[in-house]
């Protein structure tokens, strides 16, 4: 509008939008806007706590949303496929490339001397090379790449490579690592109290060992990157990664550059668990170098065979335990000690063995405790992030101990779990010195064992298996108390962008990745309810890294925490520049200007969303923003882990029962309870998804999905042929999922709590099912005795469990 030539306005002024607005009204003469709502009137519906459908679940179901193989490729995109080192550990001599480089459309070979910077990657220990350099650490780590005109020509050729490597003893087992002393990171020990005063004076003790497999992430899309150089030594680099700024920083450290010359874009994954937190480093970070060498664009995706044998896997633990109790099933004492796989390199292993330390008491005080994580280097894929992050390989520890002891009491297992809850005003404190202040499970446990009907079935399943002696039933409720927070207090901080069009629709653009959780759905209802639109005009856009930098993973489950909070805070500024605005047309207070349903609403007028964005937008008020948030509270000593590592625990509870054929070994889940706390759900349709997914997910990791590696190192499950994930034809009848009802006691963005990784852990009944149906076919005097049950619960190990393979083996070799 334009300014009077008598009134003009000062410096301070120009800066204003209340000064700008009263000039506006002032220069606009009288106004006419609509009046303000009657009193009582309804509210305008908000986008947060409604079911609506994932930002791109139209696109995908039309086959329409684009993953990275789906891009139009530049003119002159090349192909590239990996050379995959077939003996576990050895000394690497050469490499012999002549009959590769004869096949038709290959364009040469790039081999670790042709990184231009650090021949190793820039992970946190830096202890990975990019290919292999002297050595070879395991079946199918890279040596090299072939780079061709087509993605066959390139797998053939590879196919086509032979290396020159001379074979040196591998470490295989965690057990032969334990041995051996062989570590990727030092031994951590954390104790409480005294565990030899509390084993010496328990009324009961007991002690056992037991192994808990790894687990593939079996994204159904593989990893990729597609990797295109740009003019002045910059980089263009499509991942398919949950960390789109740590592949920024990998590929400009290998090609020697800094990190400004590297550009790092992701839409969406399709599916990640962890698996493409750091290790879809690797394949961006090939791709650029082949890219560099041959000064084309080049493109890299491992098939399904390729993807097992290079990427690394959920780390297998093995445990060992003594635990003294009462006669009541309270833990006095406890000696845990826990040995994660890590493979052959460090990569995500201390922090996950870490989290394993933390989630170890899982729900349960533990008053005198002594904890060993040991961090076992073996000739193996370097295993790595997982949902849950070591969580699970925690909390199936206690539970185990747990189950072991109710049935050495001869009690019922959901007594000596609530027997050993964490208090809510003495016994709060964690071995690791953090207060649990939030506690809900002494009211959620209760309410689903009497929604699940647990006691009344408990009865049945007594009665069923004292008249069936072939199939037994298992019934169990197992607990859930997790940690949210990155550990790794830096990465607990997020950024985003908002901005405004003269059209009154709104961009977003934040630090996280979607890999199908709905994250850029959630903070799309965020952002719609901070300016009070209808959700169909806010757009994420694509994560990244040169308009969000320094973004932290999508991981940890705080992707909606920290990303959600940071595009809150960029849109209220955005709303803050308006109401001023506003507030200065209608000469009211800032405070009173209300943004709901499309509508600026002051106590004086009722305007249009799109009107006030266009006339803000002609007096000069700023329409976009940037957002930062960084979680409070946090903080806790790596060296000694203690402190407050986590914001706040998310807490569930799940109720299964199963089956078991005592001939065979074959097992089913027959029905499944869940009573989950998500908070004050964004999206309870999404957060419903999350749950179902993570339990099934974590049925497949206790039950199916059993990894193999054979006496040379080799994966041997490493095809849909060989490894069983869940199928439909695994999910129970009875499947029932319920959200219990308190929003956040800490303040989250909109009370909500994550829940991306907490569901994962409620499989875990699933696994104490099982041995309950085991210990119900035993007979009388052993039924006491510890479950031996490793896990995944495969048919043989059901078998084992129940002796009737040691039999089956008596009985050849006799």
């Amino acid at each position: 509008m334009k300014q009077h030539d008598d009134a003009p306005l000062s410096r301070d002024a120009e800066d204003d939008p209340v000064a700008i607005a009263a000039n506006a009204a002032g220069a606009a003469g009288p106004q006419t806007p609509q009046a303000r709502p009657p009193e009582g009137a309804p509210a305008p519906a908000r986008a947060m706590g409604r079911s609506h459908p994932h930002e791109s679940a139209r696109a995908q179901v039309a086959g329409s949303a684009h993953y990275i193989d789906d891009l139009p490729e530049v003119k002159g995109t090349l192909y590239a496929a990996p050379i995959l080192s077939p003996v576990a550990h050895g000394r690497l001599n050469g490499v012999d490339t002549r009959a590769a480089l004869a096949l038709p459309g290959v364009h040469g070979v790039v081999l670790s001397a042709d990184v231009p910077g650090d021949k190793l990657l820039a992970a946190f220990a830096h202890d990975e090379p990019v290919f292999a350099i002297d050595t070879v650490q395991h079946v199918g780590q890279v040596i090299g790449l072939v780079v061709a005109d087509s993605v066959m020509q390139a797998r053939r050729a590879a196919r086509a490579v032979v290396p020159d490597i001379t074979p040196l003893p591998a470490v295989l087992t965690v057990h032969e690592a334990l041995a051996a002393e062989s570590y990727v990171l030092p031994p951590v020990f954390v104790r409480r109290g005294d565990a030899d005063a509390g084993l010496g004076r328990a009324a009961h003790r007991l002690q056992g060992r037991f192994e808990v497999g790894g687990q593939e992430h079996f994204y159904l899309e593989g990893q990729i990157a597609y990797a295109l150089p740009l003019e002045q030594r910059q980089w263009w680099i499509h991942s398919s990664t949950q960390h789109p700024g740590e592949v920024q920083h990998w590929v400009a450290h290998a090609l020697g550059l800094e990190n400004h010359a590297v550009r790092v874009e992701c839409r969406r994954l399709g599916g990640g668990f962890g698996g493409k937190e750091t290790q879809a480093g690797h394949l961006a970070v090939w791709a650029a170098v082949a890219a560099n060498q041959f000064g084309r664009p080049v493109k890299l995706r491992l098939d399904r065979d390729e993807d097992f044998m290079v990427t690394g896997k959920r780390h297998p633990f093995a445990y060992e335990y003594d635990v003294g109790f009462d006669g009541t099933g309270r833990i006095t004492g406890l000696r845990l000690r826990m040995a994660a796989n890590c493979g052959f390199s460090a990569d995500l292993s201390g922090p996950v063995a870490d989290r394993a330390v933390f989630h170890s008491d899982n729900a349960y005080f533990l008053e005198n405790v002594e904890i060993a994580s040991y961090r076992c280097k073996t000739n193996t894929q370097s295993h790595t992030a997982f949902r849950g992050f070591g969580g699970p390989q925690g909390v199936i520890a206690i539970e185990a101990i747990l189950g072991d002891i109710a049935r050495a009491l001869g009690c019922d297992g959901l007594a000596v779990r609530m027997r050993n809850l964490y208090g809510t005003t003495d016994r709060n404190v964690t071995h690791y010195q953090m207060p649990v202040e939030d506690n809900i499970l002494h009211d959620l446990l209760p309410k689903l064992e009497q929604s699940s009907q647990y006691k009344r079935r408990h009865e049945a399943i007594l009665a069923w298996n004292a008249a069936s002696p072939v199939l037994k039933r298992g019934l169990a409720i197992t607990p859930v108390k997790f940690g949210i927070s990155f550990t790794a207090t830096l990465f607990n901080q997020a950024g985003a962008l908002v901005h405004v069009y003269t059209d009154g629709s709104v961009q977003v653009n934040h630090g996280g990745t979607e890999m199908g959780q709905g994250l850029h759905t959630k903070v799309a209802q965020i952002v719609a309810d901070e300016l009070g639109v209808p959700l169909a005009r806010v757009l994420v856009t694509a994560s990244d890294t040169s308009k969000v930098p320094n973004a932290s993973a999508t991981a940890a489950s705080s992707g909606t925490d920290l990303n959600g909070r940071a595009a809150q805070f960029a849109a209220r500024h955005v709303r803050d520049n308006l109401a001023a605005f506003v507030c200065g047309l209608d000469h009211c207070g800032a405070g009173e200007v209300q943004f709901a349903g499309g509508q600026v609403i002051t106590p004086h007028a009722v305007r249009n969303w799109g009107d006030v964005v266009k006339e803000a937008y002609a007096n000069r008020i700023q329409l976009w923003s940037d957002g930062f948030y960084r979680t409070p509270k946090i903080h806790y000593d790596k060296a000694t882990l203690t402190g407050r590592p986590f914001y706040y625990f998310a807490y569930g509870a799940a109720c299964t029962e199963v089956a078991i054929d005592t001939l065979t070994g074959e097992s089913r889940v027959l029905a499944v309870d869940i009573l989950h706390d998500v908070g004050r759900s964004i999206n309870p349709a999404i957060d419903i998804g999350q749950i179902e997914g993570g339990f099934v997910q974590g049925m497949g990791w206790l039950t199916t999905e059993q990894l193999v590696w054979n006496d040379q190192g080799r994966l041997t499950t490493h095809a849909p042929s060989t490894y069983k994930i869940p199928a439909t034809g695994d999910i129970p009848e009875r499947f029932t999922v319920a959200l219990w009802h308190e929003a956040n006691r800490e303040d989250n963005v909109g009370g909500s709590k994550a829940v991306g990784e907490p569901p994962f852990m409620l499989a875990i009944s699933v696994y104490e099912a099982l041995r309950n149906a085991i210990a119900a076919a035993r007979p009388a005097e052993a039924a006491r005795q510890p479950v031996t049950l490793t896990a995944p619960a495969t048919a043989e190990n059901v078998l084992r469990a129940l002796g009737g393979m040691d039999r089956a083996a008596d009985a050849q070799k006799r």
